[in-house]
C-alpha cells in the first residue's frame, strides 16, 4: 500500500512531480475524489506547469472511470476554477502547486459551489482510497469528457461585481510572474480605462524571472522599478495560480494584505451594512478596528482558507481576508480571488483623485514583521519556551487558537505557529512602529533559535 501522507497536506494535495505526484498515482485520487462527490460530473482545470495537462488528463481519466463525467476548462486560474465550480453548481479539480518551484504540482479541491475540501472534509478519505488504490466501477457506463471555456464568463461576473467602467483613467503594472495572471488580466481589464503595463505575461511553469510568489519581497523588485519607472498609478503581482494578489502604491511601496483586508471590507460594508467580517489571527488589529468603525462584525479565525470558509459559511459573512494576499466573498461562492481585490483597489483609486499612497495611509495603522521563518527540529519545545517565559509577565494575555500568540500591555502582539509542511516555526510581529517590531522580533527570535 502506497503511503501518501507527505502529499496529501491540510487543505491540497502537493508534491514533487515524478517522485511523489505522478498519472499513476493522480489517476486514483481522480478516482477517489469521484466517489466521495458522485456525479453528475466533475469540473477539472490546470495551470500553465509543464506536468499540469498531462496529471490533469489522468485525473480525468480515474474520474470517468466511476462513470461520472468530467467538464474541462482547460487553463486557467485557480479562482477561475472556483468560479466554474460555483457557476456550474459542479465539483473541482485545480491542478496548480501556486508558488512552488517547477518541480512541484498538486490538485485543489472543492465540492459543488466551490465549498472547500479539506482533511476533515473528504481529503483524508480521498487519500485513504488513493492509497490503496481504487478499482474502476463495476457496471457502470464510463463517464464522457467534454471541453468548456469559462474565460470569458469568469471576466464577466467579476466586472459585475466591481464596476470599473466610470473610473479615472489609470495606469497599472501587472507582474503575472509567468503564471495564470498572464491569461486572465488581459481578458478582465479589456476595454476598461486601465493602462495595463504588463510584466512576464508569457506563461512559463519554469518560471524564467522569478518565483511567482509576491510575498516574497525578492519578488516584487521587478515590479517596484517598472512602477517607478513608468509613473504608474499602482502596481499589482499576481502569485503562481493567480487565486492571490500583492498590491504596491504609486512609489512602488507595498500595499499590505491587511490593508487591502481593510480597504475591501470597509467597502463590502457599504454595500450591505451591518455585515461580517472574517479575519485570520496574523492580520493586522487595524482590521478588526476598521470593521467596527464601518459597523460591521470582525470574526477572527486560525490561518488557512479551509477555516476562513467554513467560518464564512457558519456566520454568513460578506467578506474575509488573509495576511497571505488571499480574499474570500460571499458574492464569489465564499472562494478567494485575488482578482477580485485588485479590482476593489483599483475602483477605490479610480473613483477620487488622490494618490494610492494617500489611500492607503488610512488603513496603514502599525507596522509589522511579516512572516519569518526558524527553522526547528523541535517546534512544541520551543512553543513551550516561549509561552512560558512570556506567559509569566504581568498583563501579557496567551491565546491558542493557531499556535500561540502573545498580546502584551504596550498594544504590541506577536503569532507563533509551526508550519504544517516543513519543520519551521513561524514568527509574526506587530507593534507600534518599526523599532518596537525589531526589537520584540529579535527577543522572540533568541528564545526560538537557542
Amino acid at each position: 500500500m502506497r503511503d501518501l501522507s507527505g502529499i496529501v497536506k491540510a487543505y491540497d494535495i502537493r508534491g514533487v512531480v515524478g517522485e511523489q505526484l505522478d498519472v499513476d498515482v493522480v489517476r486514483d485520487f481522480g478516482a477517489a475524489f469521484a466517489r466521495l462527490v458522485g456525479g453528475p460530473a466533475i469540473v477539472i482545470g490546470h495551470d500553465m506547469r509543464d506536468s499540469s495537462p498531462g496529471l490533469a488528463a489522468a485525473f480525468a481519466e480515474g474520474v470517468t472511470k466511476q462513470g461520472v463525467d468530467v467538464i474541462s476548462i482547460g487553463l486557467a486560474s485557480t479562482d477561475m476554477l472556483y468560479f466554474a465550480s460555483g457557476k456550474l453548481d459542479l465539483p473541482g479539480a485545480m491542478f496548480t502547486a501556486s508558488h512552488n518551484p517547477a518541480k512541484y504540482n498538486g490538485i485543489k479541491l472543492c465540492r459543488a459551489g466551490a465549498a472547500p475540501v479539506g482533511q476533515d472534509t473528504g481529503l483524508t478519505q480521498i487519500r485513504e482510497d488513493a492509497e490503496q488504490g481504487v478499482a474502476d466501477a463495476d457496471g457502470v457506463a464510463p463517464g464522457t469528457l467534454s471541453e468548456r471555456d469559462m474565460l470569458t464568463e469568469y471576466a464577466a461576473y467579476l466586472r459585475e461585481l466591481v464596476d470599473l467602467r466610470a473610473i479615472r483613467p489609470l495606469k497599472v503594472v501587472v507582474d503575472a510572474g509567468n503564471g495564470m495572471g498572464g491569461h486572465t488580466v488581459p481578458v478582465v481589464f479589456d476595454g476598461l480605462p486601465i493602462d495595463v503595463v504588463p510584466m512576464y505575461f508569457e506563461l512559463d511553469g519554469n518560471f524564467p524571472n522569478h518565483e511567482a510568489n509576491p510575498l516574497d519581497p525578492k519578488n516584487i523588485v521587478d515590479l517596484q522599478a517598472k512602477v517607478r519607472e513608468v509613473g504608474a498609478d499602482a502596481g499589482l503581482a499576481f502569485d503562481g495560480d493567480a487565486d492571490g494578489c500583492f498590491v504596491v502604491d504609486e512609489r512602488g511601496e507595498p500595499f499590505s494584505p491587511s490593508a487591502i483586508t481593510a480597504l475591501v471590507a470597509s467597502r463590502e460594508l457599504a454595500k450591505d451594512p451591518g455585515g461580517t467580517i472574517i479575519h485570520n489571527l496574523i492580520t493586522s488589529r487595524a482590521v478588526p478596528e476598521i470593521v467596527r468603525e464601518n459597523g460591521g462584525t470582525p470574526v477572527r479565525t486560525r490561518v488557512g482558507h479551509s477555516f476562513i470558509k467554513q467560518e464564512m459559511a457558519t456566520t454568513g459573512a460578506i467578506f474575509g481576508g488573509e495576511h497571505s494576499a488571499h480574499y474570500y466573498f460571499r458574492d464569489f461562492w465564499r472562494a478567494d480571488t485575488g482578482m477580485l481585490a485588485a479590482m476593489h483597489v483599483l475602483a477605490a483609486l479610480g473613483e477620487q483623485d488622490g494618490a494610492l499612497s494617500a489611500l492607503t495611509a488610512d488603513y496603514e495603522r502599525y507596522a509589522a514583521s511579516g512572516e519569518i521563518n526558524s527553522t526547528v527540529a523541535d517546534q512544541a519545545g520551543r512553543l513551550a519556551a516561549i509561552k512560558a517565559e512570556f506567559g509569566a509577565r504581568e498583563g501579557v494575555e496567551l491565546d491558542e487558537l493557531d499556535g500561540l500568540t502573545v498580546s502584551l500591555p504596550d498594544g504590541s502582539w506577536f503569532n507563533l505557529r509551526a508550519s504544517n509542511t516543513e519543520p519551521l516555526l513561524r514568527l509574526n510581529v506587530e507593534a507600534a512602529d518599526a523599532a518596537s517590531v525589531a526589537a520584540l522580533s529579535d527577543e522572540v527570535l533568541a528564545i526560538v533559535r537557542a
